[in-house]
């Protein structure tokens, strides 16, 4: 999968995953022995069975499903989202450690840290979706040519449609435009698009009408739809990559990705032009 499409909030489920597990290697008591009564040191949540799959592994797990998640969009079991799957085991282990934290009376570090990772863990699960903040990507967006080099493996300025060059509409090079001006507006002393134009129908069908090719970015992972109109995305276009555009289609375009598939992006908001 490629980092650039996490997200903030997924970072935040990743950080609280990693201490969670941790929390399950403490004390899930804090009751210390006398020193003049022989007795075992207190256990951790390996020692229990029933804990450590109904909070521990259960939020762990419910993390995994949300990454995988972002790799196999539209991916689902019994009818179910895997993101959705991941969301209620980390509610679920928050909801166990509530109560298993509240009937210990003594607390250990295992259960207080276990505790607040459970919080943050299904806090980011929940909120992800619904907060823009947590939805931005987590390493930003890179210039054009950083895209095309991490995307096709390219030295900026060589290979497929790279989309540097002189820039339409005024703009300083390596600087992405804003979708929405009339694609063809592009100059002729753009060997970027020209390229970019003279590979589009290798991919699979020519242009239609006099739209020109051209890269960009989204801002936040969107899916990407059969051209079927299948309501199942086939791909998930991820912030931080860039993508071409061979065709419009309406209010959406159609977009090719790395591996040369071809899909519908029915929301084109807020996209960047290379």
């Amino acid at each position: 999968m490629n980092i650039r499409s996490l997200t903030r909030g997924d970072g935040v489920v990743i950080g609280a995953a990693v201490v969670l597990f941790i929390a399950s290697f403490l004390d899930l008591s804090g009751y210390e022995c006398p020193s003049d009564v022989p007795c075992s040191g207190s256990a951790n949540a390996w020692d229990s069975l029933s804990i450590l799959m109904s909070i521990y592994l259960a939020g762990i797990i419910g993390a995994a499903l949300l990454i995988v998640s972002r790799a196999m969009p539209g991916r689902k079991v019994a009818g179910f989202e895997l993101g959705q799957f991941g969301a209620a085991f980390t509610v679920y282990a928050l909801w166990t450690m509530f109560w298993t934290i509240i009937d210990a009376g003594d607390a250990g570090a295992g259960l207080i840290l276990g505790l607040l990772a459970t919080i943050v863990l299904a806090g980011g699960a929940v909120a992800t979706p619904m907060l823009p903040a947590l939805k931005a990507p987590l390493l930003g967006t890179p210039s054009p040519a950083q895209g095309v080099q991490a995307a096709y493996g390219q030295q900026p300025g060589q290979g497929y449609g790279y989309p540097g060059g002189q820039q339409p509409y005024g703009t300083q090079p390596g600087q992405p435009q804003p979708y929405g001006a009339h694609p063809g507006q592009a100059g002729p002393g753009q060997p970027g698009q020209q390229q970019a134009a003279q590979q589009a129908p290798q991919g699979g069908g020519a242009p239609a009408g006099d739209f020109t090719p051209f890269w960009f970015a989204v801002p936040v992972a969107r899916p990407l739809f059969g051209e079927d109109g299948a309501p199942t995305p086939i791909a998930e276009l991820a912030p931080g990559t860039w993508y071409l555009a061979v065709e419009q289609r309406g209010p959406g375009l159609i977009a090719q990705t790395q591996d040369g598939r071809r899909g519908v992006l029915q929301d084109t908001s807020g996209i960047q032009r290379g």
